[in-house]
């Protein structure tokens, strides 16, 4: 019989993570390409395969026509425009379906071969659900921008980009507890205040998901001032009504939230880089913490750039791919300092 919870069981575990990835940035491509709402139905199967003749091409095109966002912001697109845009959300699709595949099939294979322990087997049905959710959400987000809006809610973008870094996070989580088996004396102290760390960074992703939704990046582009002489516009308070709101739907609200919020997050990751070093620590956890302050570093400059920049798609995507680095490496050293 295979010994259980094998290398062959994380390195699989793993290959989903790398996937989860990769979607994650084509989805922000997708969003800053406009290319979200490209293919305006649902079809589970069909939708793997795009367009391939000129005629199943206009048909596809025609049926994007009837929907707000051709009339309203794309009525200039011709077919080459919208096989640009088609494609992002078509490949966004389809290596969600492939994920599925991945993470179905060789779980079967090793359900059948008795290669995967009980808790582990649970833990993989626990990471199927976040899977399924995580395509209603997808779909629960599109949904938004068919109707009468040519955009998608800014709550349904940050409820599919926030799953993704959830079940990336919990796939990551039970590929290290296979990884490090070995369970030692846990430094509480410490591993609260990392958990403390990993709930405010997991805020300011779902505050950037609503800065990407309200294309909230395209305003106030000075730093470290909102706009020139003020550290605080006064649109942060006054655009909607009322007053609270303003930090969840207006521009500039959801923007000074998302670019003072940063400031904590860095704030907190030096703290617990401070706090660790005091510490007798193994090499996992050191080289953990290490890159912890690399990363964080990073990515406040990064979004400083893509703020300054006005968003540019590849300053856009590398904020949104070193978000995903820094919520992996804080997954990582919240796990070295749990078990």
């Amino acid at each position: 019989m295979a010994k259980k919870d094998n290398k062959r069981v994380i390195y699989w575990l793993l290959t989903g993570c790398f996937l989860i990835f990769i979607m994650v940035i084509v989805g922000g491509i997708t969003r800053l390409t406009n290319s979200g709402l490209s293919m305006s139905n649902y079809k589970l199967i069909t939708d793997m395969i795009p367009p391939l003749t000129e005629e199943q091409w206009q048909e596809e095109f025609e049926f994007y026509q009837q929907f707000p966002e051709y009339q309203k912001l794309h009525s200039h697109f011709d077919l080459e425009d919208f096989k640009f845009i088609y494609f992002w959300e078509w490949l966004h699709r389809f290596l969600g379906r492939l994920l599925g595949f991945v993470f179905i099939i060789p779980f079967l294979y090793f359900l059948i071969r008795k290669e995967l322990s009980r808790p582990t087997i649970y833990k993989c049905l626990i990471l199927f659900g976040l899977g399924a959710l995580q395509g209603f959400l997808g779909w629960f987000m599109v949904k938004s921008g068919l109707v009468d809006r040519p955009s998608v809610s800014h709550y349904r973008l940050a409820m599919h980009l926030g799953m993704a870094f959830i079940t990336f996070a919990y796939t990551f989580w039970v590929a290290l507890d296979l990884w490090y088996p070995v369970k030692r004396q846990v430094n509480k102290s410490m591993r609260n205040l990392i958990r403390v760390g990993y709930a405010i960074l997991l805020i300011q992703i779902i505050w950037g998901a609503f800065v990407a939704g309200l294309w909230a990046g395209l305003i106030h582009n000075f730093w470290p001032l909102m706009s020139e002489g003020k550290l605080i516009h006064e649109t942060v308070y006054s655009e909607i009504q009322p007053v609270w709101l303003n930090f969840f739907e207006g521009k500039s609200g959801v923007q000074f939230v998302h670019r003072y919020l940063a400031y904590v997050v860095v704030a907190f990751v030096i703290y617990i880089w401070y706090r660790g070093k005091k510490l007798d620590l193994t090499i996992p956890q050191k080289n953990g913490l290490n890159l912890l302050l690399v990363l964080v570093f990073c990515q406040f400059l990064l979004g400083v750039f893509t703020l300054l920049y006005q968003v540019p798609l590849v300053l856009g995507v590398l904020h949104q791919v070193f978000a995903f680095f820094l919520l992996a490496n804080m997954t990582f050293v919240l796990n070295r300092f749990t078990k």
